[in-house]
């Protein structure tokens, strides 16, 4: 973990500023509704932004290894608002992070994955830095195969947001490597991102999901807003 005086100074103020406005009544029901996957301090999302722009407030822009410390910092916690703070803060800084970046965003994948985080980080912190380094679409094609399904996730929802920029090649691909997988998630995923890429061209994913063999449940949601 690099060193950052940046990360000193928001940390200190995340914590205490989050601590102070902790609900353990409501935090024992987001950690049920999120199964049990991390802790919460039971904070609620609009709650938790506005601490979030107090924790921010007249603090500099962070540079890549700032962006590793503070992201990695706040994983070590265990609660998960502190999580839900650090993707916000790559989602905001991700452009100032270069390829090398990838290896954190991994981790942070793989580590206390569930969707709240994995979908945003895939969609948001991966999938902006394929797209401003398209020589990373060959690490894609490895995490496609990957043993661990939320890496595999993340591979198939990284172009979720490229609208006429998506490599549709790739994306079929990838569908099609997944498709015989057995998790919803997974399942869920192929469906998602053949919807979201609907929008740009429904035709092409009709054709797709006529021509090959899907799980039902990744086929109705592939078509839910274009029909068969």
């Amino acid at each position: 973990m690099p060193p950052s005086a940046l990360a000193d100074t928001l940390l200190e103020r995340l914590t205490t500023t989050y601590a102070a406005a902790a609900d353990p009544a409501r935090a024992v029901t987001l950690r049920a509704y999120m199964k049990d996957v991390a802790p919460f301090l039971g904070l609620t999302t609009p709650e938790r932004r506005v601490l979030s722009r107090t924790v921010l407030d007249g603090t500099a822009r962070p540079d890549q290894a700032d962006c590793t410390a503070v992201a990695l910092r706040c994983w070590r916690l265990p609660e998960r608002e502190y999580h839900y703070f650090a993707v916000d803060y790559l989602r905001r800084h991700v452009k100032r992070c270069s390829s090398d970046f990838l290896p954190v965003a991994r981790h942070l994948v793989s580590t206390v994955p569930w969707w709240d985080t994995v979908d945003l980080l895939a969609c948001h912190v991966v999938g902006g830095l394929v797209a401003a380094d398209p020589t990373l679409r060959t690490d894609m094609d490895a995490w496609i195969e990957d043993d661990d399904l939320w890496v595999a996730r993340t591979a198939l929802l990284h172009q979720l947001r490229y609208k006429d920029a998506t490599d549709t090649e790739r994306l079929f691909a990838y569908c099609l490597r997944q498709s015989g997988h057995t998790d919803f998630f997974v399942r869920k995923a192929i469906g998602w991102c053949l919807r979201e890429y609907a929008k740009t061209d429904p035709r092409a994913v009709r054709e797709f999901v006529a021509r090959e063999r899907l799980s039902p449940l990744s086929v109705r949601e592939a078509l839910k807003n274009i029909g068969s």
